[in-house]
Parts: structure tokens; sequence; C-alpha cells
């Protein structure tokens, strides 16, 4: 091959090279984004349950909120 050619595969395989480092860390930032969207899920869920027994134990579920004082 060229010199010419040989430069050129040269730059290719380190933008492939970039490329794929890029990659893997933008796939890690999403793994973990994952991770908290799941683990933010599951505390709310357990934060609407509590609400919702908190609510039915009160007798206030469904009773409409007071206007504020300013009204």
């Amino acid at each position: 091959m060229s010199d010419d050619t040989d430069a050129r595969l040269e730059r290719l395989e380190a933008t492939l090279a970039d490329h794929e480092r890029t990659l893997e860390d933008l796939n890690r930032v999403v793994i973990d984004q994952w991770k908290l969207i799941d683990d933010l899920g599951r505390r709310y869920a357990v934060l609407s349950d509590q609400l919702q027994e908190m609510e039915s134990r009160s007798g206030l579920r469904g009773a409409p909120e007071p206007p504020p004082p300013h009204w």
C-alpha cells in the first residue's frame, strides 16, 4: 500500500476506536440512567401506596381541599 493509503487507514482505525469508546461510555450512561429510573419508579409506587393508605385511614380521600387563606 502507498503511504497515503496507510495514513488514511490509520486515521480510519483511530476514528473507529474513538467511536467505539464513545459508544461504550454512552451505553454505561444509559444503563445507569435506566437503573435510576427503575429505582425511582419503585420508590414512587411505594410512596403512592402509602399515601393512598393514609388517605383511606383518615377518611379524607376525595375530600376537597379548603381554599387558601387569601381567598
